[in-house]
């Protein structure tokens, strides 16, 4: 693995064409860009399969090796996956750092990481990347230890970096398995106090994060690059009929999701998973949108999410003609799509409303008076109702302020109560 420097480097891009798996030219150069490297030349072509020694042809590799020394480049960045192989015989050919597309994807997490989880999570994946680029890469790799009495084969250094490898990774994992669970607690919680989650996924840099600050109130930060934001955010957020779910912001998406990103955001991915309703968040404002959708909704089926209810949110209609914000319903009358803009705030009220149509409770509010005998539904009444305010007085007699659904109001049937308006 390179260090990565403080400052900006000069990248020449490589962008080829195949029959099929084809990226986008346009992505690569804002991914280069949120890497915080300045492009400066592209190369392009086309092939019907890659060159099994350097992925690119013979002609091509000159015209690269040119551009390298005309540009002064830094660095070489693939638009492609490449093998470990081919990675180490364009770095010798053209004498510079070469880095894939899943490459340079683990750079732009490993700088935007905040969390302690997320810095793990980046980690992880680096590892599991660099641990299919370790045969030979290095001179020091052949040398074998020993000493006097000690002589024998010895272990390579290559075999040591190996396990320290894998160690490194075990301990991750673990840490991670710990993470997960807190999550898993925290989402059986919410399923308890039966609180509804609704998850914010999309492709990155579509206005997902700006779309949360505007329903929640929440700061958190927003720019207009590739993974402005990496560690996913939950937030409350209160609908127009007074009832509560809960936001998550996630990781955006891509195309053609490093798969050891995947796995190592198993836990963060799992919110958009098990949530009740995905937040499909759009650049209405783009020529590609519809590919992109294709793109996103191939990820939600990696991650398991595919069969989760979706609302899609076509956000940015400010920067489009002739575009009033509004709701578009199907045949039986039920929301499929909201045109707003998250920037200007137009449109937010109607996405609200969507909320409160799906997520329709009634709730009433209670002051329920417990005699000390009658623990047990007070015990019960903290697992399916909003506690306002709680008394207990010196003969051990609860009074408390409660909110909770009408369809579990059978559980004050013994206990004193008085409404409040």
């Amino acid at each position: 693995m390179f260090d990565r420097p403080d400052s900006g480097e000069r990248a020449v891009l490589v962008h080829l064409t195949f029959r099929a798996g084809q990226e986008d030219l346009l992505e690569l150069k804002e991914l280069a860009k949120s890497a915080g490297t300045d492009p400066v030349f592209v190369v392009t072509g086309s092939r019907k399969r890659p060159d099994p020694k350097y992925f690119v042809g013979k002609g091509k590799l000159e015209e690269l090796k040119a551009a390298v020394e005309a540009y002064e480049a830094d660095v070489v960045l693939f638009n492609h996956s490449l093998a470990p192989s081919q990675e180490r015989n364009l770095e010798g050919a053209l004498g510079v750092r070469v880095v894939d597309r899943n490459g340079l994807i683990l750079d732009i997490f490993a700088q935007r990481a905040q969390s302690f989880e997320g810095k793990l999570q980046v980690e992880l994946a680096q590892l599991k990347h660099l641990s299919t680029r370790l045969v030979r890469g290095w001179t020091h790799l052949e040398r074998q230890k020993g000493g006097i009495g000690l002589r024998g084969p010895g272990e390579t250094q290559l075999e040591t970096d190996r396990r320290l490898l894998s160690l490194r990774i075990k301990q991750i994992q673990q840490r991670l398995d710990k993470v997960d669970k807190q999550r898993f607690q925290g989402r059986s919680k919410r399923k308890k106090a039966e609180v509804a989650s609704v998850s914010l996924v999309g492709y990155t840099n579509a206005g997902k994060s700006t779309l949360f600050n505007a329903l929640t109130g929440a700061d958190i930060y927003t720019a207009d690059q590739l993974f402005a934001t990496l560690d996913p955010t939950l937030r409350n957020c209160q609908l127009p009929n007074n009832s509560e779910v809960v936001l998550a912001d996630t990781v955006g998406f891509i195309r053609h999701l490093p798969h050891e990103l995947v796995a190592a955001f198993k836990s963060t991915l799992q919110e958009a998973s098990e949530a009740d309703l995905l937040l499909h968040v759009i650049d209405a404002y783009g020529d590609d949108r519809n590919e992109i959708i294709v793109q996103v909704n191939r990820v939600l089926e990696d991650i398991g999410a595919d069969k989760v209810r979706q609302i899609e949110v076509f956000n940015k209609i400010d920067l489009m003609d002739n575009i009033e914000p509004r709701i578009d319903r199907d045949e039986f009358g039920n929301p499929v799509r909201v045109w707003l803009s998250a920037e200007t705030g137009v449109g937010i009220d109607l996405l609200y409303q969507v909320l409160a149509e799906l997520f329709s409770v009634t709730k009433v509010k209670r002051r329920c008076f417990l005699e000390p005998h009658q623990g047990y539904v007070r015990a019960k009444l903290f697992t399916c109702a909003k506690i306002i305010d709680e008394h207990i007085d010196d003969f051990g007699a609860n009074e408390l302020v409660i909110e909770i659904d009408v369809k579990h109001l059978a559980l004050l049937k013994d206990v004193k109560t008085e409404d409040i308006t």
